[in-house]
Parts: structure tokens; C-alpha cells; sequence
């Protein structure tokens, strides 16, 4: 009974072959599908062009070629953009406003301030008094070398009358020629005494005038460096601690610069006179012209800059020393 069933489930021999199918048909399908993948997937010089619609006709397109931004060129310098046309800006730099000449009032020997009469930001006129020093001491020595000079001054004359006296002497053979040599060895040995204390006594009063400290310039005080009372020196002997070395500085307001520091690559770029644009920061609707005045002949290894100074024509208040400032070096135009 099992043996049935068994065999009834058996496959005839005939029936377990597979079809044969040519091996050569299967490869040359394989083949077939990879070259059509790899042709639609080859880029083609259409695939960078786009139907827009303009929006006009519904039914028109226009074919625009898309192409790659072009990349922004780096300037060498990081805080400069040059431009290269002609007569225009070849390069913009950012600098700091400042005085031309920043001057301060030093004494000339160590003394005491008595008087300051000017607060930082009036306005000073050339000659006028700003600080006393006190000056006891130097009256007192004026006043003992016009006592000195008083001396010599009478004994040159009482010197030329007693030379005077023995020429009219020497005329009625009175006295001898020896005499008349002495009385006019003692007239220029008191000439000499009083050459000498007229000296001194220049000196005395020089010194008294230098306790009176003037402006030296129609300016502006930029800083009050001293208090009354306090001690100065004409150089300092004890570091930051030791006496004020200077009274007062002073600067004029009508005489402004841009200190700008070039990167090497900008160099070529800035010559001698050059005319430039200057825009302060805080105001950058404002623009002064101005020329290259100075060029720093050392360079800063460090940084790799080289100082440039640039005048500013005309400044006004808006310029304030120490702001910065926009420069604009402008490139020559062609003819000149």
C-alpha cells in the first residue's frame, strides 16, 4: 500500500530535464542593458540648458544656458580691495586719523607748576602763557647777578678815568709810559669782569623766562598732564612713577593725517604724492581729498606692512585724531 503511494509520487525521468536555452543569448542581454544605461547616463552639453517659460505665451520657451558663478577673486590684502581701472580707486585701505605734529611742553629744569591756564580742549594761540613754573629761585639769582653786573659796570669807568688821567699825564712827561701801560691793563681786565657777569646775567634772566611756558602753535590742548603744585622734570629719573616730564601737548586741529599700514603686495600700488580719497568711518557720506606726504623707509618685518602717512586737504570738525578712516589711493588718469 506504501509502496503505491511512493510511487505515485515518483517524476519520470523524461519530465526532470530542464529546457536548453543558447548561453550566448543571456550574455548578449547583459551586454545590451549596459550600453543603454551608460548612454542615457553620459552628460551631454544639452543637459546644461533649461526651457523657461516667459511667461508671454504659454506655448514659448526661451533656451537659457545655465552656467557655473564665476568665484570672487581674493584681494592679497585682507583689509584692501583693489580695483585697476584708470583714474579711479586702485585701492582702498582702512586707517587712523591723527595730528601731524603732537607736540608736548616740557620744562627745561626741575621745578614746581604754580599756574595752569588752559583745560584739555581750548583752543591756544602762538605765545600765549598756559603754565607757571615758580620762580623764586630765579629771581633771586637775576636779582644777585645784577648786583655782580652793577660792580663791573663801575669799575670799567672808574678804570677809563684813571687811563684817561694818566694819558694827559704821559702827555706832560708826569708820569712814565709804564704807567700808562698798567692804568690800560686794569681797563680791560674790568672790561672782561663785566663781559663775564653780563653773561651770567643773561643766563639769570633765561632762566626766569623759562618758568613761563607758551604755546608754540595756534592749536588745540589735547592733554592736561600735570596738576599745580606738582613736581616736574625735563626727563624722567624713576620710571612711570618718578615726576611728570611733560606739562601739557598740544596739537593743531587744521594740519590732520591718515596712518594707514600697506601689505607687501599693495606696495606697487602707492607712490609719492599720489592723490587719495578720504572717508571718515563715522561719517562715511563725507570725502576730504588728500595726497601721499609720507612713506616709512623701514618696513615692519612682523607684520609684513610698511607705513604710509596721507594728508588730508582741508579737514573740519568731523575729522577727529584717532577714528578711523577709509583711503581710497586713486590710480592716474590718463594725460596726466
Amino acid at each position: 500500500m506504501n509502496s503505491d503511494k511512493l510511487k505515485e509520487l515518483q517524476i519520470a525521468p523524461g519530465e526532470k530535464q530542464r529546457p536548453k536555452r543558447p548561453l550566448w543569448v543571456i550574455f548578449m542581454g547583459v551586454i545590451l542593458i549596459t550600453a543603454i544605461a551608460a548612454y542615457f547616463a553620459w552628460p551631454r552639453a544639452s543637459d546644461n540648458r533649461r526651457l523657461v517659460n516667459t511667461g508671454k505665451n504659454a506655448g514659448s520657451n526661451v533656451t537659457v544656458a545655465a552656467t557655473a558663478p564665476t568665484p570672487l577673486s581674493t584681494p592679497a590684502s585682507t583689509n584692501a580691495s583693489p580695483v585697476t581701472n584708470a583714474g579711479n580707486t586702485v585701492l582702498t585701505v582702512s586707517g587712523y586719523i591723527i595730528n601731524r605734529e603732537r607736540i608736548e611742553l616740557s620744562p627745561r629744569f626741575m621745578g614746581t607748576v604754580t599756574w595752569i591756564g588752559v583745560k584739555k580742549g581750548d583752543a591756544v594761540t602762538n605765545g600765549q602763557v598756559v603754565v607757571l613754573l615758580d620762580d623764586a629761585e630765579y629771581k633771586a639769582k637775576l636779582h644777585e647777578v645784577e648786583g655782580r653786573l652793577a660792580t663791573a659796570k663801575a669799575n670799567v669807568d672808574k678804570a677809563k678815568l684813571d687811563y684817561d688821567r694818566i694819558i694827559q699825564l704821559n702827555k706832560t712827561q708826569i708820569e712814565s709810559k709804564k704807567a700808562e701801560d698798567d692804568a690800560r691793563i686794569q681797563l680791560e681786565i674790568a672790561e672782561a669782569a663785566l663781559k663775564e657777569v653780563q653773561g651770567a646775567y643773561e643766563a639769570a634772566k633765561t632762566y626766569l623766562d623759562w618758568t613761563v611756558i607758551r604755546s608754540p602753535i595756534n592749536g588745540v590742548v589735547l592733554e592736561k598732564l600735570v596738576q599745580p603744585n606738582e613736581l616736574v622734570v625735563p626727563q624722567s629719573f624713576g620710571g612711570s612713577g618718578g615726576p611728570s616730564t611733560a606739562l601739557i601737548a598740544v596739537a593743531d586741529p587744521k594740519d590732520l593725517q591718515v596712518e594707514v599700514d600697506l601689505n607687501e603686495s599693495d606696495l606697487s600700488k602707492v607712490s609719492m604724492g599720489q592723490k587719495c580719497r578720504v572717508s571718515p568711518e563715522a561719517y562715511p557720506d563725507k570725502t576730504y581729498e588728500g595726497y601721499v606726504a609720507e612713506i616709512a623707509p623701514e618696513a615692519n618685518r612682523q607684520k609684513g606692512t610698511l607705513q604710509v602717512k596721507v594728508q588730508i586737504r582741508n579737514p573740519d570738525r568731523f575729522l577727529t585724531p584717532q577714528l578711523s578712516a577709509k583711503v581710497e589711493f586713486l590710480g592716474t588718469a590718463p594725460g596726466e
